[in-house]
């Protein structure tokens, strides 16, 4: 019978240090906030309860916690007394009967699956408290994992450790595990005879030792356990989530030229044999297919771009852009909630927005599709192999047919039936000697002006 579990996780600190008008656990990480990241985590390692303790902004962190497939509870913290009281808060939750409780933090976004099923099997195994550990060669500040025979004898902090003490180098996450048949009894226990008068989750491990129980670890990579409590460290958490996502991604097939220069969000989907040129950014929604190509300084998101079809340079996709196979937009063009046929051409300088273009179809230099009028966005379409010529603005709604021909610099009003020639501009005119008139005409005007003053 497969093991029951709740996640508690801890997100109603105050965020003083973030200095921001959110909550702490609000800010994104890859274009979603961290906390999502914590609860994806929680659901990958098989958990289905969560226990969210929130503080400031409850509602939004619960809304920003929601992920599919994991029912979430919010408990509310009212005030903030340390670590073992901020679990308590979900007291209803534990009380259910769950095998396992796993308590974890908002703020900890690069945590993976790993640590937390490890730590979960560690309770399996008979352990009645298991705690989540990372090595590191900067352990100043941590408190300390001693270790025993194999089992967790005690947390030390620094400023308690003996000099022997401070040379172990595994030190506390703040990540647990509790026998949830136990736990409640055992966080009742923790008591606030400190400094700070608070109730520290970490006694956990000297009561439940002292009741006769049995305290492990296990370990986790240092970078997951990378907590988050200013902007400098949320700049450090996005660095490395972009390194572990790019490095997986290019492990599977992704080609990527400068891969430091490329930032994906939480979602990118990026298919075998694709390539990614430097300095490309993707907002959410974007999916790359097989062997796609997206040139330098490319901005895409919300955007489908097909197998074999490119990107860029300098180049636009936001939402609703979807290329067909083979397709192109090229350098300083941009696409909104535009289909682009397979093999159409949307070469440089161009916008095209709330249309379809149908495959084989060129689209000229400076072309514009002029889908607002101030209140109202309407479509273009064109059909497939028309030629747009460079210049042209095409005002919607209108359609072009099939194999239609528009002249360069035409302004479309009307619909433009297949294989026709369209031409919408005024004639041209030549005055000769106009030119050297109107010259003479302004020197004289600036000469008045000079004398003037």
């Amino acid at each position: 019978m497969e093991r029951t579990c709740l996640a508690v996780i801890l997100a109603a600190g105050d965020s003083t240090r973030m200095k921001s008008s959110k909550s702490k656990v609000l800010h994104p990480v890859a274009g979603r906030p961290m906390i999502a990241h914590v609860v994806e985590a929680v659901a990958s390692a098989g958990i289905s309860s969560v226990a969210l303790v929130v503080g400031r902004d409850a509602e939004d962190v619960a809304k920003a916690a929601s992920v599919a497939g994991v029912g979430i509870e919010s408990c509310l913290q009212k005030e903030r007394l340390g670590t073992g009281h901020a679990v308590l808060a979900a007291r209803e939750a534990i009380a259910k009967g769950y095998d396992d409780i796993l308590v974890t933090y908002g703020d900890v976004p690069l945590q993976t699956d790993g640590p937390l099923k490890a730590a979960r099997q560690g309770l399996a195994d008979g352990s009645d408290i298991v705690v989540i550990g990372f090595h590191t060669d900067r352990p100043t500040g941590y408190g300390r994992l001693l270790v025993k025979d194999g089992e967790l004898i005690a947390i030390r902090e620094e400023k308690d450790a003996t000099d022997a003490e401070r040379t172990v180098t595994w030190c506390n996450s703040g990540l647990m595990a509790i026998n949830g048949k136990k736990a409640l009894d055992l966080l009742s226990r923790i008591g606030n005879a400190n400094a700070k008068g608070e109730f520290y989750l970490t006694d956990l491990v000297e009561i439940a030792r002292s009741l006769g129980g049995r305290v492990t670890a296990v370990d986790a990579p240092e970078i997951e356990m990378t907590g988050c409590n200013n902007r400098a460290e949320l700049a450090v958490i996005e660095r490395f989530w972009q390194e572990r996502r790019r490095h997986q991604m290019m492990l599977s097939g992704v080609t990527m030229i400068a891969p430091e220069t490329v930032f994906l969000c939480y979602d990118t989907v990026i298919g075998q044999d694709a390539l990614i040129e430097p300095n490309v950014v993707f907002g959410p929604g974007a999916a790359i297919d097989s062997g796609a190509v997206i040139h330098a300084f490319s901005h895409i998101e919300g955007a489908h771009v097909s197998r074999g079809a490119t990107v860029g340079p300098f180049a636009r996709l936001r939402p609703g852009a979807d290329l067909a196979d083979g397709s192109k937009v090229g350098n300083f063009c941009e696409v909104k909630n535009g289909r682009i046929g397979e093999g159409a051409k949307v070469n440089h300088l161009t916008y095209i927005g709330d249309a379809v273009i149908g495959a084989g179809s060129n689209i000229g230099a400076g072309t514009i599709t002029c889908n607002y009028d101030g209140v109202n966005k309407s479509e273009t379409v064109i059909g497939q192999n028309a030629f747009i010529g460079s210049n042209s603005s095409l005002v919607a709604p209108v359609t072009i047919g099939d194999g239609a021909y528009i002249a360069s610099g035409s302004v479309i009003t009307v619909d433009v039936p297949a294989n026709a020639l369209a031409l919408g501009r005024a004639r041209q005119e030549i005055k000769p000697g106009r030119a050297t008139l109107l010259r003479e005409r302004a020197l004289a005007i600036k000469a008045a002006k000079k004398a003037k003053s």
